[in-house]
This record gives C-alpha cells, structure tokens and sequence, in this order.
C-alpha cells in the first residue's frame, strides 16, 4: 500500500563522468625543458673566415687577434693569433704566437706554438719552441728547436737577474759620488801644504845672523 521515498537513496552515476579518466595538468618543467630544447637544437654561429693579408701589403708593426689569419704579404712586427697560416710569398721579421702555425713562407724570428709544421717551401732563421712539430722534407731551418707544454708563455730566466742587478748599480752611483768627494776634499789640502816648507828655510838663516 505504501511506496518507498526514493529521495534519501543515491542517484545512479552518470556514465560519462565514470568513463572519463582525470587528466592531470603538465607540470611548468616540461615546459622549460622544451623551451631549452628548442634553442639548443638552434644551429650555432658559423666561424669567421680568415683574415687575408694579400701579397701586395706591407705592414710595420704588432698584430694580435683572437680569430685565424693567413699573411701573404710582409709583416715587420709580432703577431699573434689562432691560427696563423704564412704563405708561400709572405715574409715575417718578428715573434710569432699561435695555437697552430703553418708555415710555407720565410720567417726571421722566434716561433712560439702548440702545433707548428713546416712545409717543404718553409724558410726560418729562429728557434722554434713547440709541443708538436713537423717538418717536411726541404724545409729550411736556422736554429733550436724546444719542446715545452705550454709554449705560448715565455719563459725568459735571463731577465729576471738583470733587472734585480739594476737597482744595485744606481744605488752605487751616489756611493761613488760621495767616495770622489772626499778624495778631492783630502787632496785639496795636500796641495796647500806644499808651500809650508819653505818656512823651516827660514830658521837657519837666524841662527847664523845671530852666530855672527
């Protein structure tokens, strides 16, 4: 006779929301890491060409620089650099200083590089202070060959005691100064008392007035 409030008991589920699973929010790293991702996937800076330094071209002084450079031409100074390619025509009166020297041309001076090779057209008057080397057949070369580590930092013990001895030299010049003073100073009555004794003369002469 009576029906059963249906009002306290749960509803049914709907079917959609019971199917569909949660989706979980992606976290902020992902995002940075993509992020990343994407610009070192980028393609880098291309490397600089060689500086040129063509045949027609004479240069008098030092020439320093970070990138890579080929002399063609005549160069009287340093000249330091990355790479340093000299060619067949070039001709360089100076220290060199290079990661990787290549030499085809004349070089009058010392030649300070961690990988130095001469070719077979190569002329160097000068030691050359390395880590690797290689000469080609019919390379021509005046001079020492050194074999350090690190050879781009020069290792010159020779001046080092010279300018120690500097100092010492101009301390001794106003010793000798005052040394020259007073042997003028005790040399200057010495010449006065030469005139004294022709006093003493004197004295015999009085003693023979009074005899007589």
């Amino acid at each position: 006779m009576f029906s059963r409030s249906k009002i306290n008991e749960p509803g049914p589920k709907k079917a959609d929301e019971a199917g569909k699973p949660a989706v979980p929010a992606a976290p902020a790293s992902s995002t940075a890491k993509a992020a990343s991702s994407e610009s070192a996937s980028s393609p880098a800076k291309p490397k600089p060409p060689a500086s040129v330094l063509s045949a027609d071209l004479h240069i008098s002084g030092d020439i320093k620089t970070s990138g890579d450079i080929q002399v063609e031409g005549t160069v009287e100074g340093d000249i330091r650099a990355h790479l340093l390619t000299v060619g067949e025509s070039a001709t360089i009166k100076g220290e060199i200083m290079a990661d990787d020297v290549v030499i085809n041309g004349r070089i009058v001076g010392r030649v300070r590089g961690l990988k130095v090779r001469l070719t077979s057209t190569a002329r160097v008057e000068g030691d050359i202070i390395h880590k690797t080397i290689a000469i080609e057949s019919g390379a021509h070369f005046e001079g020492s060959v050194q074999r350090q580590d690190d050879p781009l930092t020069p290792r010159d013990k020779g001046t080092a005691p010279q300018q120690r001895q500097q100092p010492q030299t101009q301390q001794q010049q106003p010793q000798q100064q005052q040394s020259q003073q007073q042997q003028r100073a005790t040399q200057q009555p010495a010449a006065a008392k030469p005139a004294t004794p022709a006093d003493p003369a004197t004295p015999p002469r009085g003693k023979g007035g009074s005899g007589a």
